[in-house]
């Protein structure tokens, strides 16, 4: 088995500060949450939560937060998050894919390798066929 390298992650959806994941998962194992946006991909409004579908050469930003664990916390904090993302390693029926991508500290523009957890394949397809954009790249600001 590949150990994954211990990137910080970009939460976009559930997981961000004040929103219902945050607390069950992240409070009290992070040594820093900070604003940051992931250029390149878009929004999309999923049954309670967001999936980010990345656009090759396209322009939209997602708006979220570069959460990064407490070293002692890493494993725990992993596992728990792909098994939320419902994410497994060439798992056949992923909702989302975890993938390493740059992004953009708010406060400097200071770029930063991470996890996201973006749409995977099947559902990418479904979305950009029939999907709801949420325009503003931003979960937390979605209209409703």
């Amino acid at each position: 088995m590949t150990l994954s390298p211990r990137l910080p992650f970009f939460v976009y959806g559930t997981l961000r500060p004040g929103e219902p994941n945050h607390d069950h998962f992240l409070r009290g194992r992070t040594l820093t949450e900070e604003p940051a946006r992931l250029v390149g991909a878009v929004l999309y409004d999923g049954p309670g939560y967001p999936y980010a579908v990345e656009e090759r050469g396209g322009s939209g930003t997602v708006y979220g937060d570069l959460v990064t664990p407490r070293p002692e916390e890493y494993p725990a904090l992993l596992a728990a998050l792909d098994r939320l993302e419902e994410y497994a390693p060439d798992g056949p029926r992923n909702l989302y894919e975890r993938i390493a991508r740059q992004v953009l500290r708010d406060s400097d523009g200071t770029p930063v390798q991470a996890w996201v957890y973006i749409a995977a394949p099947a559902v990418t397809a479904r979305l950009r066929a029939h999907g709801k954009l949420i325009e503003s790249g931003d979960w937390t600001s979605r209209a409703g």
